[in-house]
């Protein structure tokens, strides 16, 4: 069944609902769910790259003061029908645009409260400025953040910051919610030493037994996992009946173009059933589950689907007033003109093999360090392309969003070639590298290094010495272990973080008069 994207809010409710068990309907609980928001307080368009006005790009959509005026219209909908609403968040609202970059969550939470957020999961991006950013959020947070799995005994900033998950309770109905976190953290974030991750199944198991032990009558896992290991763990955790999912950024919808899947996924297991959901990502959409429940809270019947959050919308006014009033103040940054484009450029292939803007931002941070042999960048620090023609600060800092800054590296031959390697094998992953002043082949098929060469200051191109020592720019990101790259971390000689930011090394790229261009074979297939 399609519906028209400008059909009235109420009508998501009209969806049919799906039959899973017998019996007599004695409640109806309607769950308002988003996830990975990514700061992406503006509305964007498909690639997430902001709609500036002066480059009136089509199929723009998004912005929170448009998603909390949808959601307040949702929420009336099904209130005058008799439910139960809940709206809860699967993580990932850190990280991805200037108001993160600039407040570090402030922005974030007050968007929550203002759109009444009941509960929230820990996304992996939420440790990008380490746990004591991620313990004052938490802090100030008048909503409960989750994470059955995570244990931050150990970590003064972060011990008693965090819940496994808390029991809510709305119109007689106790609702045990679980918060799940992907260990992707570990490697892909920067949770510090101390911070420790457990397998999430058991820790999923664990939280859902004290919940029924308290009385809950429905559990609902708020998943930061992806959608893989939300329909791996569906149906195989006893009491556990839906999975409000995020990370993996995935569709799912019976109306949208593009969905992978339908809009709630009812999976059978050893467990029961349990249903589903996740709403893609940056704000595009947001999810409405219907339950209908006997007088048990055991869940007979389900319906909704996506919504997607067009400029059609009106703004939804004290949402749109925290916003302006934190955009202000950018936009003395986010306006200055740095460079110029031919034309658009997205980051859509950097995470499978060599993509323009991997070349640009990997020459920019070799050209920063005096005396550097090569460059390595990570292909996930990438997180969007770049507009055509006029390129400014903001687009720059919403293109590197995590205030990394160039590090540099001492590594043996053999050691860049293990760094390389364990690159390689994330192919598809934030892990993949792109690179500079150096040219690498590479097996897809069995995601291994074949050969690496080294430019010569005359142009050529020079094998890789395994016993010799070469100066590696990087980010400090990967230079302390991130996305796998321990070998960087354990191995190497003379680490240095303070380097220039690699905003500043891309703005400085701009300023000599480059700019992201075609691919040049410095990272060939085979």
């Amino acid at each position: 069944m399609m519906l028209h994207r400008r059909l009235l809010l109420a009508g998501l409710a009209a969806l049919p609902m799906a039959r899973i068990a017998k019996g007599a309907v004695a409640r109806r609980l309607t769950i308002l769910h988003m996830n990975d928001l990514h700061s992406r307080h503006e509305p964007v368009d498909a690639r997430a790259l902001s709609c500036r006005a002066d480059l009136a790009r089509d199929g723009c959509f998004g912005g929170v003061a448009r998603l909390a005026s949808a959601l307040a219209a949702e929420r009336a909908a099904a209130e005058a029908q008799g439910r139960t609403v809940l709206l809860l968040d699967a993580g990932d609202q850190f990280q991805g645009s200037l108001f993160y970059t600039a407040w570090k969550g402030d922005v974030e939470l007050a968007v929550m409260h203002a759109i009444g957020t009941e509960a929230m999961t820990v996304g992996n991006h939420e440790f990008d400025n380490g746990p004591a950013n991620l313990a004052r959020f938490a802090a100030a947070a008048r909503f409960p953040v989750l994470s059955a799995n995570i244990d931050a005994s150990a970590e003064p900033d972060l011990a008693g910051k965090l819940r496994p998950h808390v029991m809510i309770e709305k119109a007689g109905l106790r609702i045990g919610v679980v918060g799940l976190t992907t260990l992707e953290a570990i490697t892909g974030s920067s949770p510090g030493p101390l911070v420790a991750f457990n397998p999430p199944g058991p820790a999923l198991a664990a939280s859902a037994a004290a919940l029924k032990a308290q009385g809950a009558q429905l559990v609902i896992a708020l998943s930061h996992l992806g959608v893989g290991m939300d329909y791996a763990l569906a149906g195989q955790i006893p009491g556990v009946d839906v999975f409000v999912g995020g990370h993996s950024h995935t569709l799912l919808s019976d109306s949208e173009g593009g969905a992978l899947g339908p809009a709630h996924q009812a999976l059978h297991g050893p467990a029961g059933v349990a249903v589903v959901v996740q709403a893609a990502c940056y704000g595009r959409y947001y999810g409405r589950l219907d339950l209908d429940l006997d007088e048990n809270g055991r869940p007979l019947a389900y319906g909704g689907d996506v919504r997607h959050v067009g400029l059609d919308l009106p703004e939804e006014p004290k949402v749109a007033a925290i916003v302006a009033g934190y955009a202000v103040q950018l936009d003395h940054v986010r306006q200055r003109v740095i460079g110029q484009t031919a034309a658009a450029i997205d980051n859509a292939a950097c995470k499978t093999g060599e993509c323009p803007l991997g070349d640009f931002i990997a020459d920019a941070m070799l050209a920063s360090v005096h005396g550097a042999d090569l460059a390595i960048m990570n292909a996930g620090g990438i997180r969007t392309g770049l507009p055509g023609g006029t390129v400014t600060m903001g687009d720059v800092l919403i293109m590197l969003p995590f205030s990394n800054t160039v590090a540099t590296v001492t590594l043996t031959g053999a050691d860049v070639l293990a760094a390389l390697a364990n690159g390689v094998a994330r192919v598809g992953a934030g892990g993949f590298p792109q690179l500079g002043g150096a040219r690498m082949v590479w097996s897809k098929e069995g995601r291994r290094v074949e050969t690496v060469e080294l430019r010569r200051p005359d142009g050529s191109f020079a094998p890789l010495d395994p016993s010799r020592r070469y100066v590696v720019a990087t980010n400090n990101f990967l230079r302390a272990g991130g996305d796998g790259y321990t070998v960087m971390r354990d191995r190497g000689i003379d680490p240095y973080d303070a380097g220039a930011s690699m905003e500043d090394a891309v703005m400085a790229a701009f300023g000599r008069g480059a700019a992201p261009g075609g691919l040049d074979g410095r990272i060939l297939g085979k």
